[in-house]
């Protein structure tokens, strides 16, 4: 279910109560929770995955993103929560928004694109959506 995007970080589709603990057994250590509330009626309310997250000795943050697309701050965030020391796991309905979150904070931190577009791609995720918004941002990395 978690798709490996890199050596320490991690998406997913929306995770339950169960996922907290196999994160927590698999040794990560912040959960990133990407997906805005009440999206669907079959989600798990974010505050229920932080308080299980918390109880589990995980941080958690949450960064919400809707289809509406990505904003500086929240690459910005984004790009402060991967600086976490440990394993990080971000989820979103799919993973995809996770994802894309992800490559973008990757790119203004002046990663290699081509690494990020093919760490993404070998995880199931095409980046290509948001390829032009990345070499922009690394360009003023």
């Amino acid at each position: 279910m978690f798709r490996q995007l890199s050596d320490r970080v991690w998406a997913a589709p929306q995770i339950t109560l169960e996922d907290v603990a196999v994160a927590a057994a698999e040794g990560i250590t912040l959960i990133i929770n990407n997906r805005p509330e009440g999206e669907s009626e079959d989600q798990t309310p974010g505050e229920t995955i932080e308080a299980a997250a918390r109880a589990a000795g995980m941080a958690y943050v949450a960064i919400p993103v809707s289809h509406a697309g990505f904003s500086q701050p929240q690459v910005t965030a984004m790009a402060e929560a991967l600086g976490h020391d440990g394993k990080v796991l971000a989820y979103c309905r799919s993973g995809t928004r996770s994802t894309l979150l992800w490559s973008l904070a990757e790119a203004s931190l002046g990663a290699d694109l081509d690494a990020v577009t093919a760490q993404a791609s070998a995880a199931g995720y095409d980046v290509s959506p948001v390829r032009p918004l990345m070499d922009m941002l690394a360009a003023k990395a």
